[in-house]
């Protein structure tokens, strides 16, 4: 990948379950010198030893919207490992309620492109994941959904093994052009 002006830079990988979200973002914050923000999600659900609650994931959000507000005047650029649009998805997904402030946020934290991980690689299984089979692929429709709907710009990543990193490259370098 060319190196171009990343100047604050914020963009977020998002999509369903097993699609490479985590491995994407550190590859590309590695690849560009920016910075890589994990997904909190899996980090709080592995460490409550208990089923998590409508209540867990308005801490976990609280917590995304905490990390953006910390990085939003970063020079570097930052590569978020999904976002507030996974969880307003899993809200109404699991709970069918999603919290107004939760709205209001989403759309006062620009991100500048998400990258939307397809479903074309096999979904491996792990403790924090609840979601293959069929539901993968609605996911995927939802969270495509979800950002047409806020008009954010977004980019689809498909591909098996490295061609995954190189779309994304390519992707991100035209898309900087």
């Amino acid at each position: 990948m060319e190196k171009r002006n990343t100047t604050g830079l914020k963009i977020a990988v998002t999509g369903p379950e097993s699609t490479g979200k985590s491995l994407m973002a550190k590859h590309l914050a590695d690849k560009i010198s920016g910075i890589f923000i994990p997904e909190y999600a899996r980090e709080y659900i592995q460490t409550i030893n208990r089923p998590y609650c409508y209540d867990d994931i308005e801490i976990i959000a609280r917590r995304q919207i905490q990390q953006y507000t910390e990085l939003k005047n970063e020079s570097a650029p930052v590569f978020f490992d999904t976002w507030l649009i996974i969880t307003k998805v899993w809200f109404d997904w699991v709970y069918q309620r999603v919290p107004d402030w939760l709205e209001e946020n989403i759309r006062s934290c620009p991100v500048d492109l998400f990258l939307l991980m397809k479903p074309d690689i096999p979904w491996e299984a792990d403790p924090a994941r609840e979601n293959g089979g069929e539901n993968r692929l609605k996911l995927y429709q939802r969270y495509q959904q979800e950002l047409e709907y806020y008009q954010f710009n977004y980019i689809e990543i498909g591909g098996l093994g490295t061609q995954r990193f190189t779309n994304a490259e390519n992707e991100i370098s035209r898309i900087l052009k």
